[in-house]
C-alpha cells in the first residue's frame, strides 16, 4: 500500500504560478513511477504529467508542455508539479498517482495504469 497526500493548491490569477506537492508513505518510494492528473467540473480525469521512478524520464500532455514541470525527490518521498503561466483552463482538482514500476525509465500516462491515488487538491485560476 502507498498513501499519497497532495498539497499546494489554491486560487491564483491568470499568468501566475503554483507548486503542488505529493507526499508518499507506506512503501519504497523509489520503486514507484508517479503521475499527476486533473479533473475539471463535468469532465473526465485527464493526464497531466508523469515521471519515472528514477526521475530520468518525464512526459507531459501537450497543453502543459513548457509551462509545467514534474520532479521528484526520492530521499524525501515527494513528487512535485511546478505550474507556471497558469490559465483559466488549468482550473481543476489535481491528483497525484503512483504505480509500481520495474523499469527505471518507464512512465505511464493512462489512469488505468495507476494503482494508488491521493485525495486531490483544488487549483483555481481566476482574476
Amino acid at each position: 500500500q502507498v498513501q499519497l497526500v497532495e498539497s499546494g493548491g489554491g486560487l491564483v490569477q491568470p499568468g501566475g504560478s503554483l507548486r503542488l506537492s505529493c507526499a508518499a508513505s507506506g512503501r519504497t518510494f523509489g520503486d514507484y513511477a508517479m503521475g499527476w492528473f486533473r479533473q475539471a467540473p463535468g469532465k473526465e480525469r485527464e493526464f497531466v504529467a508523469a515521471i519515472s521512478r528514477s526521475g530520468s524520464s518525464t512526459y507531459y500532455t501537450d497543453s502543459v508542455k513548457g509551462r509545467f514541470t514534474i520532479s521528484r525527490d526520492n530521499a524525501k518521498n515527494t513528487v512535485s508539479l511546478q505550474m507556471n503561466s497558469l490559465k483559466a483552463e488549468d482550473t481543476a482538482v489535481y491528483y497525484c498517482a503512483a504505480r509500481q514500476s520495474y523499469g527505471r525509465a518507464n512512465f505511464y500516462n493512462r489512469r488505468d495504469q495507476y494503482s494508488y491515488w491521493g485525495q486531490g487538491t483544488q487549483v483555481t485560476v481566476s482574476s
